[in-house]
């Protein structure tokens, strides 16, 4: 991917230094991304490590037929067939799409007698303030009140049986379930991240009343504590599951008729790995966010390659734009992850998105204001100036106003109908009674703050310094903005990859397979059972090993990762530390333990490490407290080898493909575009300048300079002059 370029016009990109051409024995890994614009295409030469890219219109109308339009795309290009295709790899956004459309048609759940208003109870959330006042407010029911049913049954917090398990009253519930069509059914028992028990009880009861219903049970999805987080991502998993199957199932019907029923297909997940397509149906939650999960990694490598590992990520699409940050080559996981207004706890790449894409509608507020997104035109109908019927003006069409992309897209596989876009940027600029060019600047520079405050959310409000972290901006519309980033936030400069459009279905063939295992076990550290715990750990593990085995891994294969979630006593939330291999031992639990004080101080700004000066509330020793216990199995998958470029004669004027009006600053500028096919190592750009490529432009704004590293990236930063 380092060595990778396209032509400014064309429909397929390969490799600068020329990859060999596939022969017979050649086996490739394909990686696809679909977004809500466009399906990103990536395919992997396994016997010469080249990668090659391309990208097709999303169809939404049936995903399914972008997504085998992209296989057949790559494989007519590159000139490999079916039986060639090693594994196919995917990121998708169903399971996010279905949540924050906040419509759940047919959920229920099903819980302990007692506990009917389990939902209600939720937890406070952020304040809304009207004026100088302030109050709490609760988030809505996913589920209504009276689509919630009781069975009469009791564990105890160590999953010792306090109230047996009514099975005639479960039948009963079931009935009245299936009577009315609720056919997403959640199930969370009070304490059965302790005991499963009654919950596969439950499940095997409406299995045989039934069948036809969707059904997940909380033991199996989050078997943690917190009754509220648990029944609510149990719920999304119920929800989202026939969603999630019937979209994997159209492409997997589609994969065995074009390639063959035995290719191996995987989906992405949001924990930063895969899991294969046959699995992804029992647990259709692990597959939020992840498309943009697969950004991050792909963008993480690429950095880490050219010598950065302290970045920022920002995937720009057509609607939206995911946020991440990178520490030590690694993007940060989180278990207390939200999607929309909905608690999902369950690992995930920590990522912010905000509804600001290449798509985002512009429009003007009731209040006379500008606004941008988050409605988005999508792919279908698109922005004004696909010309297929849409009405609104997008940031794309403020883009293509102001001079900044070609009048075309995918190397003119999509012209662009400029006049389409001046129109509706003018209807708009005179409500606002603005000239077009302020109105569609203005656009432009609103999407930027928005991106900017998502910046500021994965690092600022963390206590992390903006100016230490280098940009990597990826995606369609990503690198259109990533210079004004710079300008705006004060950052060190924007790397802009090679083929930045596709780094997300890159990303997709540099993951290994991964599957989470976790177990609620509150200890205090100075009374902790060891032996229980190493019964915890290898009962994990011994699960962990069993998918893998599942998945083809030889046992010597297969890695796994322990974790531990700790607190202090008495606090309310914890900070997830690794755990060393090997017997559970109290030297090894110290070990973690030191780790959670290091990593409380990280992120709160103190600890209470023993000889610390800080003293704990009524001035006694403050205790630790274990309270999960994780165990995550891997099978590794080989990556791509990133391969540096030879140096060139630093002459860029070789790359020149003509000039055009740009506005930058109030005024249309004559500016020099750039192909970025022709453009070599240690060639640099003056801003203003304007860089072409098959799947994305980039803007070299007035006062930076972009300069080419070994690996084809683009590293904008000021110039000395403009400081």
């Amino acid at each position: 991917m380092g060595a990778l370029s396209q032509p400014a016009r064309g429909d397929f990109h390969e490799a600068m230094t020329v990859p060999m051409p596939a022969t017979t024995s050649s086996r490739f890994r394909i990686g696809i991304d679909t977004g809500g614009t466009f399906t990103d295409v990536v395919a992997l030469d396994e016997q010469t490590g080249a990668v090659f890219t391309t990208k097709t219109p999303s169809t939404p109308a049936d995903p399914s037929v972008s997504f085998m339009h992209g296989v057949r795309k790559i494989m007519e290009r590159v000139g490999f067939g079916p039986e060639q295709i090693a594994a196919i790899s995917h990121g998708t956004t169903v399971a996010t799409n279905a949540l924050l459309q906040e419509q759940f048609p047919g959920l229920a759940l099903v819980t302990t007698r007692g506990f009917r208003n389990l939902l209600e109870i939720a937890r406070q959330s952020v304040p809304q303030g009207y004026g100088n006042s302030y109050f709490w407010v609760k988030p809505e029911r996913i589920v209504p009140l009276h689509h919630v049913r009781e069975v009469t049954e009791r564990l105890d917090y160590r999953g010792e049986v306090l109230v047996p398990f009514d099975e005639a009253e479960a039948e009963e519930v079931a009935a009245w379930l299936r009577a009315r069509g609720l056919d997403c059914i959640g199930v969370c028992f009070l304490h059965s991240y302790a005991n499963g028990e009654h919950e596969r009880r439950m499940r095997a009861v409406l299995a045989r009343v039934y069948p036809e219903a969707a059904v997940s049970i909380s033991s199996e999805v989050l078997p943690e504590y917190r009754e509220y987080e648990r029944a609510m991502t149990t719920l999304v998993d119920a929800f989202v599951k026939p969603r999630v199957g019937r979209y994997i199932g159209r492409i997997q019907e589609r994969v065995g008729a074009e390639v063959g029923p035995e290719t191996p297909f995987y989906i992405m997940k949001s924990n930063g790995g895969v899991i294969s397509a046959r699995e992804i149906a029992s647990q259709p939650i692990t597959s939020i966010l992840s498309g943009p999960a697969a950004g991050a990694l792909g963008a993480a490598l690429l950095a880490s390659a050219a010598g950065f590992d302290r970045i920022l990520t920002l995937d720009g699409g057509g609607t939206s734009t995911d946020v991440s940050l990178v520490e030590g080559g690694t993007p940060g996981l989180t278990t207390e992850g939200r999607v929309g207004r909905f608690p999902v706890k369950v690992p995930m790449i920590d990522i912010v998105t905000v509804g600001t894409g290449g798509g985002s509608i512009a429009w003007r507020s009731p209040e006379g204001g500008l606004k941008v997104g988050p409605r988005s035109a999508g792919a279908d109908p698109g922005p004004l100036c696909y010309g297929k019927g849409g009405t609104e003006p997008t940031a794309t069409d403020a883009t293509l106003v102001l001079g900044r992309i070609p009048p075309y897209l995918l190397g003119g596989e999509i012209p662009l109908d400029c006049g389409l876009a001046e129109r509706g940027i003018a209807a708009l600029a005179a409500s606002l009674g603005l000239e077009p060019v302020r109105a569609a600047e203005g656009i432009l520079e609103i999407a930027a703050w928005s991106q900017a405050n998502a910046i500021r959310q994965v690092s600022v409000k963390r206590g992390l310094d903006v100016r230490d972290y280098l940009l990597v901006a990826f995606g369609g519309s990503g690198p259109l903005q990533a210079g004004k980033l710079v300008d705006l936030l004060g950052l060190k400069g924007a790397l802009i990859p090679p083929s930045p459009g596709n780094v997300s279905a890159f990303g997709l063939l540099t993951v290994d397979l991964k599957n989470d295992y976790v177990v609620t076990l509150v200890q205090r550290d100075d009374r902790l059972d060891l032996e229980r715990m190493q019964r915890a750990y290898d009962r994990l593990e011994a699960e962990a090993c069993e998918a893998l085995r599942r998945e083809g891994f030889a046992d010597e294969q297969m890695l796994f990762v322990r974790s531990a979630d700790l607190r202090y006593f008495g606090q309310a939330w914890e900070v997830r530390v690794e755990v060393p291999a090997g017997p559970v031992t109290r030297a090894l639990a110290d070990v973690a333990v030191d780790r959670f004080h290091q990593a409380h101080e990280k992120v709160y700004g103190y600890s209470y490490r023993p000889g610390s000066s800080r003293i704990a509330p009524g001035g006694s020793q403050q205790r630790v407290e274990w309270v999960n216990l994780r165990v995550t199995g891997i099978g590794p998958i080989a990556r791509p080898a990133l391969r540096p470029l030879p140096p060139g004669d630093r002459r860029p004027e070789r790359a020149l493909a003509g000039q055009r009006p740009v506005f930058f600053a109030g005024a249309f500028v004559s500016t020099p575009i750039y192909d970025r096919a022709r453009l070599r190592p240690g060639d640099c750009l003056d801003g203003p300048a304007i860089v072409e490529e098959f799947g994305s432009t980039t803007v070299v704004f007035p006062g930076l300079e972009a300069t080419v590293d070994h690996y084809g990236n683009l590293l904008l930063a000021r110039r000395a002059d403009a400081e």
